[in-house]
């Protein structure tokens, strides 16, 4: 540890996000550069623990404190080096996960935690600025051949990790970009696509190949994949999404987020001027308190809505950490988003609390508001509060409120009867069953990240695309060399 009163002498930045007034005018991330001094003082908070419970927070096991040590000492190439070791994607976790390392921070006991996102963003996009990030091909080739199926984070950590073994592997993709959600989920004020293409590059230059356009299970069959590939990585997300069955659905101007997001996405990518769902000039509701939810207020604002409202049926989450969530563990706090930021500056509210009862028509077939009620909850199932009904004007309404698990396409549908037992072949949740060396139950079919753990975050995508891709190595070959972290429901396999 290089300062060891850092902890005692700094206290908690972030860099400063520019003025809402300015940063609504495009679409390029939020975050000022962060002075080389005020990262110094950061890295210098990180404590000397006895025990860094910050390894057990981050699913990766991220080395924290090595790297937090070498970016205070200015040992940059080492710092990338210890960070690569255990995330392929340094530049997706710094930017969009929301670090479980941190809560678990011995330091945030009684104080701020370090700002360890902060850190992890500034060292990999230091090496990207000094060529440090190049490809890694393998030494030598095995012959055999994996698909993996769907390139968010799970298929591409799982896909680089089975690259760099030797294996000749393909990452099939239904839409025209690589990506996923990180594509076409993720606004460009969140993460701009230049990381990912970035990345991507290094990925192709290092032997893996990626098929877009490619609706597995429909154009290649679920027999034809495994018939051609030694094995199979199914990490096609959990994009079921939560629907919201109340009368007046059917009304035009209600959207899925996940329909509206990625249309404001191409619009960045150039594929048409004007996003064909936009709120410009309209009053938006978007139900849903989470990122997702706030990813829809941030794309609103920039479009030009006149008034934006975020309804959400929980109550409002306290600001500081409860007794009933004690650290180390992940509290559910009140956050200040930068897209809350901007609904504030426009003048919009965040409504706990509240239940959507129907959908009012307008007159034409569109919606012109929701009917809504306060609520008591959710130990009392949401009772509604007698006098709270009243009606918010809305022309636009976007739903975020989460997902169901993967969608039982022909894929999944052809697998659970290749299984010969088609109804354990999903669990209790509908997620894809694997066992503990993440193997379906149909052999040589893994898989990794939501499809099979449901709903989560892109730190657990690409923890278990890296421990997938360890256990395919080993039934590939018989033994495996992949790092991989050790996850709670599986572990790496030798055989």
């Amino acid at each position: 540890m290089a300062d060891p009163k850092g902890f005692l002498s700094y206290r908690r930045e972030l860099p400063a996000r520019r003025p809402v007034d300015v940063r609504i005018r495009d679409w390029h991330e939020v975050y000022e550069d962060f002075p080389r001094p005020a990262l110094t003082r950061q890295a210098a908070r990180c404590m000397d623990c006895g025990i860094p419970f910050c390894h057990n927070g981050c699913p990766l096991g991220n080395l924290i404190p090595e790297w937090n040590d070498l970016a205070y000492r200015d040992d940059w190439r080492e710092a990338i080096e210890r960070l690569h070791a255990t995330n392929n994607f340094p530049e997706f976790t710094g930017r969009l996960c929301p670090a479980p390392c941190e809560s678990a921070c011995v330091l945030g006991i009684n104080s701020d935690p370090v700002t360890i996102k902060r850190v992890e963003v500034e060292i990999i996009d230091r090496a990207f600025a000094e060529g440090w990030v190049t490809p890694r091909p393998a030494a030598s080739r095995t012959g055999k051949s994996v698909a993996v199926v769907g390139s968010g984070p799970a298929g591409l950590a799982a896909a680089q990790q089975l690259t760099r073994a030797g294996h000749e592997v393909t990452v099939f993709e239904r839409a025209d970009r690589i990506g996923g959600l990180l594509r076409y989920g993720i606004p460009e004020f969140k993460m701009e696509k230049r990381h990912l293409d970035r990345r991507l590059a290094q990925m192709r230059a290092e032997g893996t190949e990626f098929r877009t356009g490619v609706n597995v299970g429909v154009d290649i069959t679920a027999a034809e994949l495994r018939e051609r590939f030694d094995a199979v990585v199914l990490a096609g997300g959990a994009t079921q999404w939560r629907d919201l069955k109340v009368p007046g659905r059917e009304l035009r101007g209600i959207h899925q987020a996940m329909e509206y997001l990625p249309l404001a996405n191409r619009v960045q990518e150039g594929d048409f001027p004007v996003s064909p769902i936009t709120a410009e000039g309209k009053d938006v509701v978007v139900i849903g308190g989470g990122d997702t939810g706030a990813d829809c207020i941030g794309t609103a604002v920039r479009q030009g809505a006149r008034s934006i409202t975020q309804l959400e049926i929980m109550p409002r989450p306290p600001e500081s950490r409860p007794a009933s969530q004690p650290w180390p563990t992940y509290p559910m706090l009140f956050k200040m988003e930068s897209a809350h930021e901007e609904l504030a500056d426009l003048g919009g509210e965040r409504v706990y609390g509240v239940n959507t009862l129907e959908f009012v028509d307008d007159g034409t077939g569109r919606v012109g508001g929701l009917r809504v009620v306060n609520v008591e909850g959710p130990q009392t199932g949401f009772r509604p509060i007698p006098g709270t009904e009243r009606v918010i004007p809305a022309q636009l309404v976007t739903l975020a409120m989460g997902f169901l698990g993967p969608e039982k396409g022909p894929l999944l549908t052809d697998l659970a009867e290749m299984s010969g037992d088609p109804e354990n072949f999903f669990d209790a949740r509908g997620n894809v069953r694997r066992d503990r060396s993440f193997m379906t139950s149909v052999d040589g079919v893994f898989v990794a990240g939501d499809m099979g753990r449901g709903q989560s975050l892109i730190v657990w995508a690409i923890a278990e695309g890296r421990s997938a891709a360890a256990n395919v190595d080993a039934y590939l070959t018989g033994s495996t060399v992949l790092p991989a972290p050790i996850l709670p429901t599986a572990r790496p396999l030798t055989v």
